[in-house]
């Protein structure tokens, strides 16, 4: 069975305290999602290889790179290099997979395979092997904040179908306008790995907002469990709540993480 896996997104952190964001959400999130954006394949620009270096000096909790930007090929296995766990780059993007999946594995981690909501996963079903994960956007990409696009459930179910039918060992994810009132839907839908940004970091507990999320993933669907054991990171220390924010919303490129 699968296990319900709830990732906090930093672009919906305060990028004045985002270590305490980490901190905060450490020993519930399963992993933290860094959306990466270049200003070229997106019309945003955020975070940086430095800003890995910088969450792993403060955080045991895996890091999942969401690239959003341009020759993937060329930076991806950087990322990894830099102590992501995971590394996911978008196939409209993407330029060989097959040389850059094996670059970002080589550089030891996991590699995921995103697409847009109009984009056909179907383009891509010789290469999902490739890949551990398949995060399908429910967002257009690039600002968080956005409505969750519920033309995009049949295309889960789709996707969800697809990788039972062919026993692929593929997680899947989903990002964008993921809360209290969608994740039921996405989770009967298929998604086991669900993205939250300002459903985590726009309320007063981030941490409790990550096993209320998981909690109800987990009553939508039977075939999700709870994870085994919570991360090995320290419980955050007591803070002042972050307030809510678009995510993303004019953000400027993060090179280094106050601590």
């Amino acid at each position: 069975m699968a296990t319900a896996q709830i990732y906090p997104s930093m672009l919906a952190a305060d990028f004045g305290r985002i270590a305490d964001a980490a901190r905060a959400v450490a020993g519930h999130a399963d992993w933290l999602h860094v959306d990466v954006m270049d200003y070229h394949f997106v019309p945003n620009l955020a975070f940086s290889p430095d800003t890995v270096d910088a969450l792993r000096r403060v955080t045991d909790t895996p890091l999942d790179c969401h690239l959003m930007i341009e020759n993937p090929d060329r930076w991806a296995p950087g990322f990894a290099e830099r102590g992501a766990a995971n590394v996911t780059i978008h196939a409209e993007a993407v330029g060989d997979i097959a040389r850059t999946t094996d670059a970002i594995r080589a550089a030891g981690a996991r590699t995921g395979l995103a697409v847009k909501p109009a984009t056909p996963v179907e383009h891509y079903l010789d290469d999902l092997h490739r890949f551990d994960l398949l995060l399908l956007m429910t967002i257009e990409p690039g600002f968080g904040g956005q409505k969750f696009m519920d033309e995009v459930l049949p295309k889960i179910a789709a996707a969800r179908r697809l990788i039972d039918e062919r026993g692929l060992d593929l997680w899947l994810q989903i990002d964008g306008g993921v809360n209290r009132e969608t994740i039921e839907r996405s989770a009967e839908a298929g998604v086991d790995v669900f993205v939250a940004g300002t459903a985590v970091f726009g309320l007063d507990d981030p941490a409790a907002a990550v096993e209320s999320l998981r909690a109800l993933a987990l009553a939508a669907a039977p075939r999700l469990t709870a994870p085994a054991a919570a991360f090995v990171s320290p419980p955050a220390p007591a803070q002042a709540p972050v307030a809510d924010r678009e995510a993303g919303g004019g953000a400027a490129a993060v090179g280094g993480v106050p601590a």
